[in-house]
């Protein structure tokens, strides 16, 4: 099943890249592709035991004298996250089928051969596989940022280039040395290290990819030079890559360092957020809004990995979750909004309630969860993290929730800018509400988040295996002082333990 959701989308780019197949059914395939994606993840998660480790394995020996192999597997929260990739896409490409990309067959082979890299990214349980999908999933991006983007796409595309593929090379070397100094490169059979500046070389990459303040700095522009529906793949769907990889390598298998580096960590991440929420809020554009929210709420996840806590680790999964719907859904109604104006810019826009309910009430939904107002996913998410934050320092939880406040004030301005403001120069009376292709692609997110908000431990209590539960509170520590067999090593001191979070 595993193979299967990476294959799908990967036999499915080839077909239509082989075939001359019109306009329509090329669209229709891939639509139709990414239905089943889902349809898979699905079955995936009915049979899946949230209470065991490691699940649905493939493991086949790839370069024996290296002990390379292709092993692949799922874990609770890589389930989730994998899940997340299949719903955004499949909207994604559902939305771009209904704008209608020029040259389709190359378009949406890109897409659906980007899911399957990013699927990859999630399940891979070998450094060298890891890698493989991690470039896979960036090459497609270069291309559908460079291709299909707006005016400055080509500044946006090399300062992607730029900065990713110096983060993929710190990380290659890390994943080279590390895998020379155990013997293998299978995360399973691995060790743990002590190196800081192996586990350097994977945070500067990871940091990159999510990004973290101060490696921010193509984010403005492939975010508003992106076509809607990759902009919300970028922010929704591959960001997450960057966060899962922090959990997965570089917590997972670096516990001294980690422990080492957590608070410089935790100040970056708490800039991050801090600086992230003060540029949304002075955005002059719903992009450019969207773009920076994303750098404040990654930082949030962050500061939930490196809490070392229980309440951190389901905090930033959920999380997680929470923002990749968020800010697919915002891009996707983004898009709608310049469809209808031409522009995003707020100095334009204005008064679009007026005559178009469903467009507004969309959007005051979107908006009003990504406020985190209490009895919303996102609460739970920013509650849930916080609360770990907290352990680690109470000024940690003072700046989470300072950025809180923020993000409500630069959200309920965007949603005013829209909506409510006195009428721009380029809204008229005859732009259509969301039509209902637009609603098809766009009202799965929201009905997601409005799922999550009933039932937000569907996830957070369903990432990982329970917790064994003593007198302590735990932070990350080196191997020689850790207590159980679990993939995460812990270090017990005074409050709760937490072992066997991932052990198969």
């Amino acid at each position: 099943m595993t193979t299967a959701l990476i294959l799908l989308p990967v036999g499915g780019a080839l077909l239509l890249w082989l075939l001359p197949l019109p306009r329509f059914w090329v669209g229709s395939i891939a639509f139709l592709l990414s239905l089943v994606e889902v349809g898979l993840w699905i079955d995936t998660v009915a049979r899946f035991d949230f209470s065991r480790g490691l699940q649905f394995e493939a493991h086949q020996s790839w370069f024996s004298d290296l002990h390379v192999s292709y092993h692949v597997g799922f874990y609770g929260f890589s389930l989730w996250l994998a899940g997340l990739t299949t719903v955004v896409m499949a909207c994604a490409i559902g939305y771009a089928f209904w704008t209608g990309r020029e040259r389709p067959r190359a378009y949406f082979g890109l897409m659906l051969l980007l899911t399957g890299a990013v699927i990859g990214v999630f399940v891979a349980q070998d450094l060298l596989l890891f890698y493989a999908f991690w470039e896979g999933m960036l090459i497609p991006l270069y291309i559908l940022i460079g291709v299909w983007g707006g005016p400055g796409r080509m500044a946006a595309t090399v300062k992607f280039v730029i900065y990713t593929m110096a983060g993929s090379l710190l990380m290659l070397a890390s994943i080279i040395v590390f895998g020379l100094q155990q013997g293998t490169f299978d995360l399973i059979s691995s060790g743990t290290s002590s190196s800081l500046w192996i586990f350097l070389g994977f945070a500067a990459a990871f940091a990159v990819k999510a990004p973290l303040f101060p490696l921010h700095g193509w984010l403005p522009d492939a975010y508003r030079e992106s076509s809607p529906e990759v902009a919300g793949v970028l922010s929704g769907v591959v960001s997450k890559a960057a966060a899962y990889g922090f959990l997965a390598i570089a917590i997972r298998k670096f516990p001294g360092p980690t422990a080492d580096m957590r608070t410089t960590i935790l100040v970056l991440a708490a800039i991050g957020l801090v600086y992230g929420s003060f540029l949304a809020f002075r955005a002059p554009d719903i992009r450019g809004v969207i773009a920076y929210s994303s750098l404040a709420q990654m930082g949030l996840i962050t500061l939930g990995l490196f809490a070392g806590n229980q309440l951190g680790f389901d905090g930033a999964i959920l999380q997680m979750i929470n923002h990749g719907l968020i800010s697919a859904a915002l891009f996707l109604l983004a898009g709608s909004v310049m469809r209808r104006t031409t522009t995003d810019d707020f100095a334009f826009l204005g008064g679009m309630a007026r005559g178009r309910p469903i467009l507004a009430t969309v959007l005051m939904t979107t908006g009003i969860i990504a406020l985190a107002v209490p009895g919303s996913t996102a609460f739970a998410g920013e509650f849930l993290i916080l609360a770990g934050v907290f352990q680690q320092g109470w000024l940690w939880g003072v700046i989470g929730g300072g950025a809180i406040v923020l993000a409500a004030m630069y959200m309920l301005r965007m949603i005013s800018a829209v909506l409510h403001r006195k009428r721009g120069g380029l809204v008229t009376d005859d732009a259509l509400d969301l039509r209902p292709a637009e609603l098809g692609v766009i009202v799965p997110l929201v009905a997601c988040l409005l799922a999550l908000s009933v039932w937000p431990a569907a996830i957070s209590g369903h990432s990982f295996p329970r917790a064994t539960v003593s007198a302590g509170w735990t932070s990350y520590g080196p191997p020689s002082t850790t207590t159980g067999s679990g993939i995460f090593p812990i270090q017990t001191q005074p409050r709760s333990t937490i072992e066997g979070v991932m052990t198969p």
